[in-house]
């Protein structure tokens, strides 16, 4: 009875937020499997092995960025399928699909591409990120963390994280910390300097965490169990939804929480702080790979597809 009535107030509240259409939408040449913001300028790697480089305001297309084509188990020329992107300064992080399932890291600068990690290493490498301008940190299928020193060529270390399989990390803005996740649903912080766990959350979600976020001191996870779990660093809470949450997001100063809610493929914009949900972003047309906050008024939100949809709104209601 007690679950009743929580989805049946879960509808009434969406019912009565605002839906939202994208005001722009991004065309790329694949399907998108994360973006990146800066300058203005937004960044696309797509399924089709490429980085495609956007003016936010034009809407124009300034660069595209091609990964060398690999062979499938075939023989046969297929597109680089790439999975992660990173920035700093002039530089893009690339990780890139490679061949027998292993993957490639690239780093592109000034018109070069450079691979920094090749398939002889045998990484299942999901995600990367530069912590500076000399190291980056990468996780593997087989939840273990790395840090890598690009001009020595030398893992600092390499830490096994859980017997689960991962599912997704992100690091702090100040690139000191990250937090990770993976099938146990268990979300942990980790220093990035030494691979230390600093802290262990009790776990909100029951099942496997497909996605998080971290920012200022918050963290926000979308799971399996159609739950949405926000840490902070005073209290812990989750939203109950009822479809699969797929993809999560988190404004810079953690006020706003984005969720992939669901089978339509919409977004909810709420206040991580009333938990007042605020607005539906519609459009998507495939399952949701990526939610990027520019502003507290301002949201890109790529899919499974060719689309980027921009949307614009009025922010935390008073």
């Amino acid at each position: 009875m007690l679950k009743l009535l929580l989805l049946f107030t879960f509808i009434i509240n969406l019912n009565a937020i605002e839906k939202l259409e994208p005001k722009n939408t991004f065309i790329t040449t694949g399907d998108v499997q994360d973006i990146k913001i800066k300058n203005n300028l937004l960044y696309a790697a797509t399924s089709n092995g490429t980085v495609e480089i956007y003016n936010i305001n034009t809407k124009e297309k300034e660069k595209t960025i091609k990964i060398p084509n690999i062979k499938d188990f075939m023989g046969d020329l297929i597109a680089s399928k790439i999975y992660s992107i990173d920035l700093i300064k002039n530089k893009i992080l690339i990780v890139a699909q490679g061949m027998k399932g292993y993957r490639n890291i690239y780093i592109y600068e000034n018109n070069n591409l450079k691979k920094i990690i090749d398939i002889n290493k045998k990484f299942y490498v999901q995600k990367a990120y530069f912590v500076d301008n000399d190291k980056i940190i990468f996780a593997l299928l087989s939840n273990q963390i790395a840090l890598y020193n690009i001009n020595t060529k030398k893992l600092k270390y390499l830490i096994q994280i859980s017997a689960s399989s991962f599912s997704d990390f992100i690091i702090s803005e100040d690139k000191n910390e990250l937090a990770t996740t993976d099938e146990s649903g268990i979300v942990r912080k980790l220093n990035i300097k030494n691979g230390k766990v600093i802290k262990q959350f009790k776990a909100l979600n029951l099942d496997k965490v497909y996605q998080l976020d971290y920012k200022n001191n918050t963290i926000i996870t979308a799971g399996q169990d159609r739950k949405a779990s926000i840490y902070t660093p005073q209290s812990s809470y989750k939203l109950d939804f009822d479809f699969l949450l797929y993809s999560c997001a988190l404004s810079s100063d953690a006020k706003l929480g984005a969720i992939a809610f669901n089978e339509k493929n919409d977004v909810l914009i709420f206040n991580t702080y009333t938990k007042e949900y605020l607005y539906n972003l519609t459009g998507q047309d495939a399952t949701v790979t990526k939610i990027l906050f520019k502003t507290n008024k301002e949201i890109f939100i790529s899919s499974d597809s060719n689309k980027i949809n921009h949307f614009y709104f009025k922010g935390v209601k008073k």
